[in-house]
């Protein structure tokens, strides 16, 4: 787009802004724009207490958040779009692992994946385990409009397509290591099937202590508790033929 010269402005008679006159517009647009900068921050800072659920912020959140920064956290992992992007990106991992994941995450790393995860060992007590726990749970909670978006692409460790009758604890912790129809991790065995191997006692032991019931495991004790290994043992017991009508 070409501007019109001086010249053909004088020719086509075409009005000139006065100093005076280009003074006050351009006066008058900085006075405009700044009025609409300061009512976005206004309205900005309104709305951050109901949009971060600030009443939420309990003190074992502020704990967290304090462990969260003396341990450089996000040196690694990325927290409401700031940090380092070596590690996952931990805005809504308590929706996406959940409480038991977390917990074990943070207790022994290199029992989740191992030969893997390069996450170092901390040696969090149980208390500074809680607080970061209660810490990424506030910050899941928080209504960010739509941030993080969710993936458009299947990675690997991904669950298999929605499936009502699948517990939540299968999506957010089984799947990190095993897979069902092709979809999950690859560290433990695939599940497919698991049900015409191993009866519904078997599971159930294995599931409280792996460890006890196969000495030198890999499969860390995720300390489940009855209700989760009972919705665990339900499920798994579709997984196979004797699970079909």
């Amino acid at each position: 787009m070409r501007f019109p010269t001086m010249a053909r402005i004088v020719r086509w008679g075409l009005p000139m802004l006065t100093k005076s006159a280009a003074r006050a517009f351009f006066l008058t647009g900085t006075a405009l724009c700044s009025v609409v900068f300061v009512g976005l921050t206004v309205d900005t800072f309104r709305r951050i207490p109901r949009q971060t659920h600030s009443e939420g912020i309990t003190p074992a959140v502020a704990r967290g958040k304090d462990l969260w920064d003396s341990s450089n956290c996000m040196g690694c992992h990325t927290l409401l779009g700031e940090g380092g992007y070596y590690a996952p990106e931990l805005t809504r991992v308590y929706s996406r692992r959940g409480e038991t994941f977390i917990r074990r995450m943070l207790a022994d790393p290199a029992s989740m994946y191992p030969g893997q995860r390069r996450m170092q060992q901390y040696d969090f007590s149980e208390r500074e385990i809680s607080d970061l726990v209660s810490f990424l749970h506030w910050v899941d909670g928080m209504d960010l409009n739509g941030f993080p978006p969710a993936p458009t692409i299947s990675m690997p460790g991904s669950p298999p397509s929605a499936d009502a009758a699948r517990p939540r604890m299968f999506d957010q912790t089984c799947i990190a290591c095993h897979s069902v129809a092709g979809r999950g991790g690859q560290i433990g065995p695939a599940l497919d099937g698991v049900a015409d191997r191993r009866d519904d006692a078997y599971l159930r032991r294995w599931l409280h202590d792996p460890a006890a019931v196969k000495p030198g495991t890999r499969m860390p004790n995720l300390r489940l508790t009855d209700p989760q290994v009972d919705e665990l043992v339900t499920y798994l017991s579709t997984l196979g033929t004797r699970g079909q009508p």
